[in-house]
């Protein structure tokens, strides 16, 4: 419980006091609200966060209205009988970010969740009913499976729409290894158990949710912006 309460002492004092602190941690969708989405909806996301990768966000976002209109809403039913001669024409249509190669990854990610699908009953049920106490096996699951969702493509994706999950950012990661918790390379499986033992120790003292404790880290560590209610 000490590393806990120097956590969260350490975000408080950062960050204008224990009450700040409580309306700038977000909560985790619940289990029945994740089960509620659609696994469209979880295509489109990890498309969007693979597209953020190495761009601007705001680029990203402004775009994305086109991106729904030509890849159908992202509807999974629909994409899989999108031939590889669509996906390279649709990726040099002005509407969207041309880049071939994350166009491509639409295409993968959608036959991953459709396979995925069929063992699982839905995408949907899959992340909703995968422990958080066991989180970076989702991630492995999405990297191997998946395209492009390697790194913390696939986290943060899954943190968008409200999957419980911490994130390996620059400050957690910074934290990691100034705590000796982490050596190695980041994305090692060494370092991602470790990682993960460390997140469920403080989640057993403190009880408080993956994301929670991912954003105290990062608000304890690195450049301090304090925000005001």
């Amino acid at each position: 419980m000490t590393q806990f309460n120097e956590i969260y002492d350490r975000a408080c004092e950062r960050k204008g006091g224990e009450a700040n602190i409580h309306i700038l941690l977000e909560e985790p969708q619940s289990h029945n609200a994740l089960n509620l989405l659609t696994d469209d909806e979880w295509l489109e996301e990890f498309t969007r966060k693979i597209f953020q990768s190495g761009f601007y966000w705001s680029v990203v976002n402004a775009k994305w209205d086109g991106f729904r209109e030509v890849f159908w809403d992202f509807s999974i039913d629909k994409l899989l009988y999108m031939s590889p001669e669509m996906y390279e024409q649709r990726a040099q249509d002005e509407r969207i970010i041309r880049n071939y190669k994350k166009v491509q990854s639409i295409a993968i990610n959608c036959h991953m969740i459709y396979e995925l699908q069929q063992e699982h009953g839905s995408f949907s049920s899959l992340i909703a009913n995968w422990p958080s106490s066991d989180i970076i096996n989702l991630w492995l699951l999405l990297r191997k499976r998946g395209n492009r969702l390697g790194g913390n493509t696939g986290p943060f994706a899954l943190r968008a729409l409200g999957k419980d999950t911490f994130l390996l950012t620059k400050d957690v990661e910074s934290y990691l290894r100034a705590n000796h918790i982490i050596d190695g390379g980041l994305q090692s499986l060494k370092s991602l158990k470790a990682a993960q033992q460390h997140f469920n120790e403080l989640q057993q003292s403190s009880g408080l949710s993956m994301t929670a404790l991912s954003q105290l880290i990062a608000f304890s560590v690195g450049d301090n912006i304090i925000q005001s209610s």
